[in-house]
């Protein structure tokens, strides 16, 4: 009898955020135990992904959620710092897949054969599933920093450039969360050495 083999499905959330840690997760669907309603997370209302995630997490075979911290993003750059959070939850996995399909176009360096996708949040049932955890994981740790710093409203714009996001950091100055490395970010601590 032969086995079917089992595929990995991995997806980022915050690649453009100017706040917080860039996020990645590592999904194997179980085939015999397909899920309703799985899509690109950012085509689905939060409400939706929220219900979603926690199917995810009892039914897969395996998942794991990784990030890259902002010093790490600064560091390397958005690109291999979301490639090294993509590693990260592929390596943290309790099985091991024999393939990783990757949405996009890039694949991170892991030792198992890797195939980067296109769309593959749209396409790939497990890279859906992907972008589902990576997305709201992500978002509750925007809350999380939204606790500790109010007056940035991350609660509402999780840290994207909003003009509302970019006034709040005119206004209360850039903090430990930013990524220094972007552009809108740069630019205002530039300004404040001035």
């Amino acid at each position: 009898m032969g086995t079917s083999s089992l595929i990995c499905g991995v997806d980022e959330a915050g690649r453009g955020p100017l706040a917080g840690p860039v996020f990645a997760a590592a999904v194997i669907l179980d085939p015999r135990d397909p899920i309703d309603g799985l899509a690109d997370s950012k085509k689905l209302p939060e409400r939706t992904r929220d219900r979603l995630a926690p199917l995810i997490r009892e039914r897969s075979l395996a998942w794991a959620v990784a990030s890259a911290t902002v010093e790490e993003i600064d560091a390397l750059n958005i690109l291999q710092a979301t490639l090294l959070a993509m590693r990260r939850a592929v390596e943290s996995l309790a099985l091991r897949p024999d393939e990783v399909l990757v949405d996009g176009m890039h694949c991170p360096c892991v030792e198992i054969p890797v195939r980067a996708i296109v769309k593959g949040d749209s396409t790939v049932a497990a890279i859906s599933a992907a972008s589902i955890l990576a997305k709201t994981v992500r978002d509750a740790e925007m809350l999380r920093l939204h606790a500790l710093h109010p007056q940035y409203g991350l609660d509402r714009h999780k840290g994207y450039p909003t003009v509302a996001h970019l006034a709040a950091l005119r206004s209360h100055g850039v903090i430990a969360i930013y990524r220094r490395s972007f552009g809108p970010v740069r630019e205002l601590i530039q300004g404040e050495v001035k």
